[in-house]
């Protein structure tokens, strides 16, 4: 039969003649056979399997063979023997070689017709054996694939026991070595389908064995870490990742990234190697486990390896975003590495040529998931564009692909960036591991205390926190120029960008300290503001003077002059202005005027004096415990001291040319007393606001002497609207302090009346704290609670008479008798003055500088801040205010109660939702305005001391667009290139100065561990016999010496 057989499939026949007789030939295997005659039939089918020349050979080899071993099956389980099997495995089948995929499959099949004889145990543990080595081989993907199937059908021919760990480590380093040289569809699908059943195959036994799930993947990361040039793991390791339990990724990633062992070269190889698998299709959770391993390697602060890999591996990830099987996985791995990467725009910047085609071709394909992809790209560039502004040419094409799509708010970026962060200490893994001293939760920068220079740090913050004078300090372009400005810019700077919990100024410290402060001695906040502005503005002035000149006069004398000027406290001067521009920008930002009125009461003249102003200093209302304080006033220079000098820091200008500035007598604090940061955090959470009107509506009845004991409101809370009327009220000048009338040529009595003629953009309060006892001649400090309101109203006098061009010195009497009797009317007294009312311009809380101390001898200062700009939302209800107030007939000095009472109370509840900060030198936390109220309440020896306000009426020359076109990080300008290249290097710095402190700490503990366990196998060795120790020695020989040395101290 056999012959016949072979004679048919060689004939030349027809196809359907040969179907025929191979069905005949089929039939007669149900007949009786003999030995010989199968061993002949299964010969020449196994020939006819391996060997045939066509389909149809083959398939005619299949189906005699399935018949004959069926009801044959003795013959054909002594033919398909032990033997015969291992000499297929190992040496081929004549012609065929060994490793030819229609060896497996021949044997594959024969395991089924053979699978209910007993010798088919001698088969698997035969196989167990033979699949091991061949896997060990390296075979090609078409026959591990066909290794797969065969061992996915029978399972009894997997190795077991400690063969099995040794057959899946070899299966995933066979994984390493596949590779795919076809680029054609068709291949690449079955390449794809292979991996697949070899991975799935791994997954089943670690199902089976749970034991070797461990030493797979240590085999795999040993492929993918490894540095050497000559081998390149395959992708195709990718098919593994979605078989590993993710209740996995935290234990494994916390091994890898503290194992020892590991170095940095490998680390970087195996993570440029996961990222590499994200171009594998259909494999799942791979972006988990490479962002898994990302946070786990910033965790640990490796950040060079976390800078290298991603500056290498940025652009692979955003060219995988163009297919649709990954993109998905790209995505989130774009996202991370690019919002943690936030030191340097090096990162975002090689990405940021390819975003605009990319957007493009999306848009035009008009699928969904093409644009909700978009909407997750867009929210991402917006993100990176707002951190790294400054680059206006390569974000405008963005900005126009992407101007459809929706913008995230501020509030959301921000939250965005602040949990990506390197050294953010949300990271999930960081909760295991040793903390992080990165910024703190509130995203801002603490600054460093150098030695008693709260005072100063105190007053840069809530500089740093007026946004409209940050933005415009942001903006100067100050290159080449070493002034001081200039290095308030490059503070504000690192205020803004630096990954640092706190920053050390100790260059700005050193040239804005006063000469007169003493280094590492406390002093006094206030006296310290008003030089830096002093000094700010002058600066300003000089080289405005210097840039007039001409180069050849300029050159020489530039440096001159601002060394000139550093070297003293010069007063801040106001020079003739003819509009907006030529003023300084001090000036702008808080530059006010105030007109002082004397009105002799004999001789009815007036003389006036319009002064500009940087801060007014608040007095409070006497009592009767304070009779014999005299408050500490600012000893004007002797061109303008005079016996009623009002307390306010301002500026008296003498002529057109020339003015001075009276300054307050240095206070000085000789220690600093560090206020309890956790009692700060427990701070009270109701509101307490209280606004007493200290001035009635007919102030011309009402004569106020200051030397009067007297106590605003009975014995509420006075408010800072309260000191403001105090400090606007008309005065009689009487007795002792009468006013010499040069009209009248004798000292007469007088009435005293103060007006602002022109508001500043941000207005600066200071609290007359510290006052002088002439009794015991020491200083004392005013505890006295003072309710500070959200909303101030600052009266201002709008008015065309021609008074305003009247002389700006005091030496100018006017005598009503020769100006007219109309005009007489106009500049009467305030005993029956008419002029129209004040307009109430409104001011937003901003900052708060706080006191904590109860003298003036010793203390510490911190402040509360929060972002305000002219845009506030809540300008509209201030501007509700000053209607309501200015429609009231019956409306105090600052406006009526009612009114501002009530859109306080709308303001407060507003505040819930916004964002205040306490800063604390280093310390920077999140608070409200709540415990603002109650700092005093709370802590009676915390105090407001200085205020800022800022004006709502004014976006002071910042447009809106700026504000909000995604160019700005946070709203602020871009920054100058020498300051971003300055910034950048910190920060790598920064992140290097972390990464070694990592290592040290884990060496450091790692030494730790080994004197511990010196020392316990020590007390072992001197408890046991000494059989027991000369076993335990000899397993670790080192502790002989320690055992020699210990005994010789104790026979010494």
């Amino acid at each position: 039969m056999d012959k016949i057989l072979e004679g048919l499939v060689s004939s030349t026949h027809s196809l359907t003649v040969k179907r025929v007789i191979v069905r005949k030939v089929v039939e007669s295997a149900e007949n009786w056979v003999d030995k010989a005659q199968c061993e002949a039939m299964f010969g020449l089918t196994t020939r006819l399997i391996l060997e045939g020349q066509d389909p149809f050979q083959r398939q005619v080899g299949h189906q005699v063979l399935e018949a004959y071993a069926r009801y044959h099956r003795s013959e054909f389980e002594s033919f398909f023997n032990k033997s015969f099997v291992l000499g297929l495995l190992q040496r081929g089948y004549r012609t065929l070689d060994r490793k030819d995929v229609a060896i497996l499959d021949y044997i594959h099949n024969g395991l089924k017709l053979i699978m209910s004889c007993p010798s088919v145990l001698d088969l698997f543990s035969l196989l167990q054996v033979e699949v091991l080595r061949m896997v060990c081989e390296r075979p090609e993907p078409t026959l591990c694939a066909r290794l797969s199937d065969l061992l996915s059908d029978f399972v009894q021919c997997i190795p077991k026991g400690k063969l099995s760990v040794a057959f899946c480590q070899q299966l995933v380093r066979t994984i390493g070595h596949f590779q795919c040289m076809s680029t054609q569809e068709k291949e690449l699908r079955e390449y794809v389908s292979q991996v697949t059943k070899v991975s799935n195959l791994l997954q089943n036994i670690w199902k089976a064995e749970p034991s070797t799930l461990l030493p797979s993947l240590q085999e795999v990361f040993a492929s993918i870490s490894s540095t050497d040039a000559s081998f390149e793991p395959s992708v195709a390791l990718a098919s593994l990742v979605q078989h590993i339990p993710l209740q996995m990724i935290t234990v494994l990633i916390r091994s890898l990234t503290t194992d020892p062992n590991v170095k940095d070269a490998s680390m970087t190889q195996a993570l440029c190697r996961m990222i590499d698998w994200l171009s594998w299709p259909l494999a799942q959770h791979v972006e988990t486990w490479v962002i898994a391993l990302l946070k786990g390697l910033a965790a640990v602060q490796k950040f060079t390896i976390l800078i290298d890999v991603t500056l290498l591996k940025i652009e692979l990830v955003f060219n995988r975003l163009w297919f649709p099987l990954v993109r998905p996985g790209a995505l989130a791995v774009l996202s991370h590495m690019l919002l943690s990467f936030q030191h340097s725009p090096e990162a975002f910047h090689l990405i940021v040529p390819h975003v605009v085609n990319l957007v493009h071709s999306f848009r035009t394909d008009g699928l969904p998931s093409s644009t909700a992809f978009l909407v997750q790209l867009t929210e991402l560039i917006h993100c990176m564009m707002y951190h790294y502004s400054g680059f206006p040419d390569l974000y405008e094409p963005i900005l126009e692909a992407i101007k459809d799509f929706p913008k995230p708010s501020e509030e959301k970026i921000k939250l965005i960036l602040n949990q990506s962060a390197w050294t953010s200490q949300s990271n999930s893994l960081a909760s295991c591991l040793s903390r992080l001293s990165g910024k703190s939760e509130t995203g801002k920068t603490g600054l460093i205390n150098l030695g008693n220079t709260c005072y100063m740090n105190s007053v840069i913050q809530a500089l740093f926190m007026a946004t409209d004078f940050r933005r415009h300090v942001l903006s100067l372009n100050l290159n080449g120029c070493n002034s001081l400005m200039k290095k308030l810019q490059h503070l504000f700077a690192f205020l803004a960008h630096t990954q640092r919990e706190a920053y050390a100024p100790r260059i700005f410290f050193e040239a804005s300290r006063p000469p007169w402060f003493t280094p590492r001695s406390q002093q006094d906040c206030s006296e310290y503001l008003r030089f830096l502005l002093d000094r700010l503005h002058e600066e300003e002035r000089t080289l405005k003077a210097l840039s007039s000149l001409k180069p050849s006069e300029s050159m020489g004398s530039n440096e001159a002059s601002l060394q000139e000027v550093t070297n003293k406290a010069a007063p801040f001067t106001e020079i003739p202005y003819t509009n907006e521009s030529e003023k300084t920008l001090i000036e702008k930002m808080f530059g006010g005027k105030l007109q002082t009125n004397i009105h002799c009461l004999n001789c009815r003249s007036i003389s006036q004096k319009e002064e500009a102003f940087t801060d007014l200093s608040l007095a409070f209302c006497p009592s009767s415990p304070m009779e014999n304080l005299s408050f500490q006033g600012p000893p004007c220079s002797p061109k303008v001291q005079d016996d009623f000098v009002v307390q306010a820091s301002v500026v008296t200008a003498d002529s057109p040319e020339e003015s001075a500035l009276c300054h307050p007598v240095p206070t000085g604090f000789d220690s600093e007393t560090v206020m309890d940061e956790a009692a700060l955090d427990n701070l009270p959470s109701e509101l307490h606001c209280t606004e007493n009107t200290l001035v009635s509506n007919e102030p011309c009845k009402i004569q106020i002497n200051r030397g009067v004991s007297q106590k605003p409101g009975g014995e509420t809370t006075p408010s800072v609207t309260d000191l403001l009327n105090y400090f606007l009220a008309p005065e009689i000048l009487n007795g002792d302090n009468r006013y010499y009338c040069e009209n009248c040529a004798s000292l007469q009595n007088a009435e005293k009346t103060m007006q602002i003629m022109e508001e500043p953009e941000y207005l600066i309060l200071t609290l007359l704290r510290f006052s002088y006892d002439q009794k015991c001649h020491i200083r004392r400090k005013i505890l006295d609670n003072v309710s500070l309101p959200l909303v101030l109203e600052l009266p201002v006098k709008r008015t065309n008479s021609s008074l305003t061009s009247l002389s700006e010195s005091w030496s100018v009497d006017v005598d009503f008798t020769d100006t007219g009797e109309n005009l007489a009317k106009k500049l009467k007294s305030s005993e029956t003055d008419e002029a129209c009312c004040p307009k109430l311009v409104p001011y937003l809380l901003s900052s708060v500088v706080v006191h904590s101390g109860i003298s003036s001898e010793s203390g510490h200062y911190y402040s509360y801040a929060r972002n305000i700009t002219g845009s506030d939302s809540s300008f509209q209800l201030c501007h509700q205010s000053e209607t309501l107030a200015l429609a009231s007939p019956q409306g105090h000095l600052l406006g009526g109660e009612i009114p501002t009472a009530v859109i306080e109370q709308d303001l407060e509840n507003n505040e819930m939702s916004k964002e205040w900060f306490l800063f604390n030198d280093s310390r920077v936390t999140f608070t409200s305005f709540q415990s603002v109220q109650k700092i005093t309440s709370r802590f009676p020896k915390d105090t407001a001391y200085v205020l800022l306000y800022k004006k709502q009426n004014s976006s002071s020359g910042f447009s809106a667009n700026n504000t909000t076109n995604g160019l700005w990080v946070n709203g602020d300008p871009p920054l100058q290139k020498e300051l971003m290249d300055a910034i950048t290097k910190d920060n790598k710095l920064y992140l290097q100065e972390q990464e070694l402190n990592a290592r040290t700490r884990a060496l450091q503990a790692a030494s730790a561990r080994i004197q511990y366990n010196w020392q316990t196998s020590f007390l072992i060795l001197r408890r046991k016999s000494p059989i027991q120790n000369a076993l335990i020695i000899k397993q670790h020989p080192i502790l002989i010496m320690t055992v020699k040395m210990s005994d010789c101290i104790k026979h010494t």
